[in-house]
């Protein structure tokens, strides 16, 4: 979604722009990797591995982007790095180290660092898939708390209550094929297709 691989079919369509390519004189145009850059700065990522750098802090591992990539001053930044550790509550953990953390508490500040670009949308890739329950319930309440101030954000998950709950729409994929698509409640209530029936039935039990 974000053009770090390019589809292998089809396009993707970013606020109504194809995202990475141009139109021009009828013909679409492919955009240089440096065009590129500035839509993918709107577009945060969470990885399913957290990804902290592993020689920084909690608040330096949030304000790097924002310093290097969009050129704020590292007093701005930081500050800002703050008030998303508050937002994600780690700001007792602001100076602690990805080592001297638990894995709830590494994804929190993987989170609060795609914030930190002040993204358009938020992707997220199984945050949760590595975490035990209580570490997982602690990712997910800051996801929860995003979607209700409005944050766009496509995730990836097999959390199926947890989607029913805040998903406004759910994509059904099975072998890289799309069954069903809906509205979460709807989709998720009544499953049409085998698969998602199946799918269903094994993550319920």
């Amino acid at each position: 979604l974000n053009l770090l691989i390019s589809p292998s079919s089809g396009h993707v369509l970013w606020y109504g722009k194809r995202l990475g390519w141009r139109e021009r004189d009828g013909r679409w145009i492919r955009l240089a990797e440096k065009e590129i850059l500035p839509m993918r700065t709107e577009i945060g990522m969470v990885f399913q591995s957290y990804n902290l750098f592993p020689h920084m802090n909690a608040v330096q591992n949030i304000a790097e982007a924002p310093v290097t990539v969009l050129g704020r001053s590292r007093k701005d930044a930081t500050d800002h790095a703050q008030e998303l550790l508050a937002k994600v509550r780690l700001s007792h953990r602001a100076h602690a180290y990805p080592h001297q953390m638990s894995g709830g508490e590494q994804q929190r500040v993987a989170i609060a660092r795609a914030l930190a670009m002040r993204p358009r949308a938020l992707l997220f890739d199984e945050v949760t898939s590595a975490l035990d329950p209580e570490l997982k319930g602690e990712v997910l309440k800051v996801i929860r708390d995003l979607a209700e101030e409005g944050m766009t954000m496509v995730i990836v998950s097999h959390e199926m209550g947890f989607m029913r709950k805040v998903a406004h729409d759910v994509l059904f994929m099975h072998q890289g094929v799309v069954h069903e698509s809906g509205a979460a409640d709807a989709l998720l209530s009544d499953p049409q297709s085998p698969e998602l029936r199946t799918f269903l039935s094994r993550v319920t039990d």
